[in-house]
């Protein structure tokens, strides 16, 4: 092989002053190719080595000289100019010796330097031998984003979890600048927060209510306004004053959110309790993203006939509603109404901030067990075994007959299909309810119907409890969700072992709550990763929507949880681990949990069909849930209301 002349070896060695600084024309031409071929002139005798600040007034630079890395690092460090200190101690005859080595080999050729490196290393002993080692493993490591465009860096950190960027963060100062980049959490974010994630499912809370106050909140000094019970006619008006808007960084805002995650992973959770009712609560709903008022709402019925608003921040009861002569049984709010229903037979429609009745709606012969509206129907179920469906447009209502027992939870539904809109709203002046609109109804006869609204009729059975199905639940999950389920969702775990934590004020036996974790040393915060291919679309600009699917989950008294697919109505998975009737279930993209007879509040991973945590403290069966980003309120035979919160600051007493 031929071997190259030294004018063609692309790397310069200059010492680190003259890289830095040039040289001037009249040295450049005279300079050797030795790597410190400054020491070549002071070998000679006729003149002393230049200093640095001599070298330091050359400002003319180097014609067409590139650097590598390796040696672009050594002008950095200096390193030439500390071999020069260490030459000039030697005697000039050693010096020149020196220098002619380190000059034959910076003139060699790449094969050449290989071959004179191989006769080195054969003539070395273990001392020099352990040298060389000592000194290449510093030398050899190159940080690559010292090298990289910025671009780059952030497209080879962009394959990361969320744990190795913050290890990466540690490093030094310029990774730190480079992995706390909010282009790579808000990749994080998109591929976790509000749904699970498709590689490691891990999913993150949206946390609205807490988005909302830092965008009204005045300061970070600002307190929330504190509001006395019997003031009653501004009690909903806003005291929180405007302020612009401000943004965190996208690790923050992850990191809030996992924080609150691994609470509910680990059962780390506060427990209030809300005493008001004088007999069990029979029904809830709680809205923490309304406009008005600044604070979130909580409005429960119960047997005692009334129904009660509260402010969950501060645990007080703003409102009490009468007008019902029987237990209230269901109801449902928004930011305009709250309507409930009765064993009186009727159902009211109220504005719940003035606490005035608007209207009462009669039309069941007997006691309203469940209800459930949108803009423009409310549907209801009876005692009497039917379904009633009110139009809010037109006044008007019809009668779905089916069931052969009590009707316990209806669900409306807005099917996806494409709908006529004359034949679906009418072609007269009236407009009917319009295609495409469907219902969920469950009985006490162990069946589910869904109904067609327009055309009023049954469009198939779900047949599978053995018991009187008390609640339903209508979800929409991404497709992708269960066939993309990491390695933590499939692994089963191997041992079956509980955690127990007692929460509440020991002070009062009556308030002292447990929760048992199930294997929750088991879920590993390794497992959370980086952006899968999705996210990194997010990253370059584009976008890719998820397919979405409804799943109908329902809870009986048969002990057993169901979660139903709808085209076809058949149970797809059996959750089993109460030991009496499930009368309440609740479900969000990221958990499931479910309130039973025996008195205990279970969390389930849907996916799994595993029991993660179970929240026992209540006197009575667990009637009624609600369920929160980073909350779950109960309601119970024994009249008390819990809120077992799950926010970022709570640890295990």
């Amino acid at each position: 092989m031929a071997t190259l002349t030294t004018g063609s070896y692309e790397c310069d060695t200059l010492p680190a002053p003259r890289l830095t600084s040039g040289l001037t024309p009249d040295l450049d031409h005279k300079r050797s190719s030795s790597p410190l071929s400054i020491f070549e002139t002071s070998s000679a005798g006729s003149s002393p080595p230049p200093t640095t600040s001599d070298v330091e007034m050359y400002t003319t630079p180097t014609a067409q000289r590139k650097l590598c890395v390796r040696h672009q690092r050594m002008a950095d460090e200096g390193t030439n100019l500390k071999l020069q200190q260490a030459l000039d101690a030697l005697p000039v005859q050693e010096r020149e010796a020196v220098n002619a080595i380190w000059s034959g080999f910076s003139s060699s050729s790449h094969p050449r330097r290989e071959l004179i490196l191989q006769g080195i290393l054969t003539m070395c002993c273990f001392s020099q031998l352990s040298l060389l080692t000592e000194q290449l493993g510093q030398l050899i490591r190159i940080d690559p984003f010292t090298a990289l465009p910025r671009e780059v860096s952030l497209r080879v950190l962009a394959c990361l979890d969320a744990t190795s960027l913050c290890r990466a963060a540690q490093v030094s100062k310029q990774w730190k600048s480079l992995a706390d980049d909010d282009v790579l959490w808000r990749g994080i974010c998109e591929q976790h927060i509000g749904q699970k994630c498709l590689k490691c499912g891990w999913g993150l809370p949206i946390l609205e209510r807490k988005r909302a106050i830092r965008m009204s909140s005045a300061s970070p000094s600002s307190s929330p306004p504190s509001f006395p019970p019997h003031h009653t006619p501004d009690l909903f008006v806003s005291e929180i004053p405007d302020a612009l808007p401000f943004t965190r960084p996208w690790k923050d805002v992850y990191s809030e959110r996992l924080s609150v995650e691994r609470n509910w992973r680990r059962g780390r959770c506060s427990v209030r309790t809300l005493r008001g009712h004088t007999d069990g609560i029979m029904c809830l709903q709680f809205d923490e993203t309304l406009q008005h008022p600044s604070f979130p709402i909580l409005i429960t019925g119960s047997y005692d006939r009334t129904v009660r608003v509260w402010n969950i921040e501060t645990g007080l009861e703003v409102r009490c509603l009468r007008g019902h002569t029987r237990a209230v049984r269901t109801l449902q709010f928004d930011e305009a109404k709250l309507i409930t229903g009765s064993m009186d037979h009727t159902i009211r429609v109220w504005n719940w901030r003035s606490g005035e009745c608007i209207r009462t709606l009669e039309g069941h012969t007997e006691g309203v067990v469940c209800l459930n509206f949108d803009s423009n129907v409310l549907a209801s179920g009876s005692v009497d075994t039917t379904v009633k469906v009110w139009n809010f447009r037109t006044g008007e209502a019809f009668t779905l007959r089916g069931h052969r027992d009590w009707v316990n939870s209806v669900r409306l539904w807005e099917s996806e299909e494409p709908a006529d809109v004359e034949m679906a709203c009418g072609s007269g002046s009236e407009p009917r309810i319009c295609q495409g609109t469907l219902l969920f109804s469950a009985s006490d006869d162990g069946t589910i119907r869904l109904w067609d609204l327009a055309r009023r009729t049954c469009l198939r059975q779900f047949m599978g409890h053995v018991g009187q199905v008390q609640s339903l639940k209508l979800l929409q999950v991404d497709e992708r969700c269960d066939e993309g389920v990491s390695r933590q969702e499939r692994r089963v775990a191997d041992n079956n072992m509980a955690h127990v934590a007692q929460v509440g004020n020991a002070m009062n036996p009556f308030e002292v709550c447990t929760v048992i974790t199930h294997d929750a040393d088991s879920e590993s915060m390794e497992d959370i990763q980086g952006p899968d291919p999705i996210a990194r679309e997010v990253l370059a600009g584009s976008s890719r929507k998820r397919a979405k699917r409804p799943v109908l989950i329902s809870g009986s008294l048969d002990n057993t949880i169901k979660v139903w697919d709808i085209d076809t109505a058949k149970a797809t998975q059996t959750l089993f681990g109460h030991i009496e009737g499930v009368w309440a279930v609740a479900s969000d993209k990221l958990r499931l949990i479910s309130g039973s007879h025996d008195r205990t509040i279970k969390v389930w991973n849907r996916e799994e069909g595993r029991c993660t945590a179970t929240l026992v403290g209540h006197r009575g069966a667990v009637t009624c849930l609600g369920l929160g980003e980073d909350k779950i309120i109960s309601g119970s035979d024994d009249g008390d209301i819990r809120i077992w919160s799950f926010a970022g600051d709570n640890r295990l007493r």
